[in-house]
């Protein structure tokens, strides 16, 4: 009896510091993954009078946007493996200031080759950031908070268009100045916050609870002996020679995510083309395409809520990325009714970006220190070639003018298939490492 009071107020303990910390870091986290996707995907509202004034064809466009992930995957790795041995803190703030001076530098590009070269750079210079973070959240919360903390980290993603997509289009369309167009300025001015909170991270960020100076040191050690006690379970677990499992959880992952970016980019780089065909004015392109990530973002926190309660996320994930995969459907059947796409794509976007707050909480289950630093830049990598193949795919495989239902049905193939391996290869091994966690606590 005794015990079960001591556990509880530790418990306690645990949520309170838990709560202080997810205050402190969270806000500023989603606000560098606000702007970070923000300037990878800007993109795709300056192609709306871009392609126009550079003469871009769908191809060089859809090229353009799958370079970045060429450059973000030759780096990913190594810059992962930088930031776990210099720390979280000046890594990112160098992520941060390099990126953002070349997205500010997509201002000046004048053709085909400056155009790829730009978005090559930006990539390099991108390249760790994520995976980064989602390593800095492992240092800071315990696997039962740790659903919730990257749900909302992962609001930021959606949120990013939700205010990204009229202000990106207000600007397009209203700001000419010094002989600059619209897209020039987007790209100059949604570079420079990006610059900003590089030099706060600085400041900002503690790279392990005992740096934060808004914890005294007996609350920072309470943190670290919690965690402490988690990785010592996840290594004991591999003491029971089920590290090959979990090198099979990294690969199985790696295929989801693989998989699950067919609809991730797809969307991304494409949506506000994709409304173009239902809708002539490009501000009412924007502020749809704002409403559409809106309810990808409360997709995002429902889906983080449920599979936090369930304990288990292999079985959220599936359900989560069948619901995109089924918006997407509906999209490709009803590609010439704009009521209809709209549904389809906010079913898809909270379905898709529900499934990344999912599939984020796993890798932790199984891996500890660096083992899950390598390990989560490992699937984020072997995902990034999605991020290559599929807007360039679709570049080439949709003719100028024509509807996307014939590639809007392969996404939503390739999202059910995710959805199954997620489901009969994954489901039982996530189950039992959940409640081997809930077990330590």
């Amino acid at each position: 009896m005794e015990m079960n009071v001591e556990l509880s107020a530790q418990n306690t303990e645990t949520d309170r510091l838990m709560s202080r910390a997810m205050w402190r870091l969270v806000p500023f986290l989603c606000l560098l993954y606000f702007v970070s996707y923000l300037d990878r995907v800007n993109i795709s509202f300056a192609a709306l009078t871009m392609n126009g004034d550079l003469k871009f064809s769908s191809a060089v466009y859809g090229a353009g946007a799958s370079i970045f992930f060429v450059g973000y995957l030759l780096f990913e790795v190594p810059s992962n493996l930088l930031l776990a041995r210099v720390g979280v803190r000046r890594w990112i703030a160098r992520i941060l200031i390099t990126w953002g001076a070349i997205s500010a530098c997509m201002a000046f590009v004048s053709g085909p080759t400056s155009f790829y070269i730009m978005r090559f750079l930006l990539g390099v210079a991108e390249a760790g950031f994520f995976p980064g973070i989602i390593y800095y959240i492992s240092k800071w919360f315990t696997q039962r908070h740790r659903g919730r903390i990257t749900g909302a980290f992962f609001v930021s993603l959606p949120l990013s268009s939700v205010v990204g997509a009229p202000v990106s289009t207000f600007i397009l369309m209203h700001l000419h100045m010094g002989g600059l167009a619209g897209w020039q300025w987007m790209f100059f001015l949604e570079g420079i916050p990006a610059i900003i909170l590089g030099i706060l991270c600085l400041r900002l960020l503690p790279d392990r609870p005992a740096d934060a100076r808004w914890l005294t040191a007996e609350e920072a050690g309470v943190i670290e002996a919690t965690l402490e006690r988690e990785r010592a379970a996840v290594r004991s677990r591999a003491d029971e020679a089920v590290s090959m499992r979990s090198y099979l959880v990294v690969a199985l992952l790696s295929v989801i995510l693989l998989l699950l970016g067919s609809g991730i980019y797809g969307l991304g780089f494409w949506m506000p083309q994709i409304l173009k065909l239902q809708f002539s004015d490009n501000s009412i392109v924007g502020w749809v395409t704002s409403a559409i990530y809106l309810v990808g973002a409360a997709g995002m926190i429902a889906w983080a809520r449920f599979s936090d309660r369930g304990g288990n996320r292999a079985l959220h994930l599936s359900l989560s990325t069948m619901v995109g995969a089924a918006g997407l459907m509906l999209c490709g059947a009803y590609s010439h009714s704009a009521p209809i796409i709209i549904i389809g794509l906010a079913l898809a976007a909270a379905g898709i970006l529900g499934s990344l707050v999912v599939l984020w909480t796993i890798p932790s289950l199984f891996l500890t220190g660096t083992a899950l630093a390598t390990g989560i830049a490992v699937i984020n990598s072997i995902a990034q070639f999605s991020g290559i193949i599929v807007p360039w795919i679709i570049g080439i495989a949709r003719k100028d003018g024509q509807d996307f239902s014939h590639v809007l049905y392969v996404m939503s193939a390739l999202l059910f298939i995710a959805a199954a391996i997620a489901r009969f290869a994954l489901t039982g091994r996530t189950s039992e490492a959940g409640l081997r966690s809930a077990q330590v606590e």
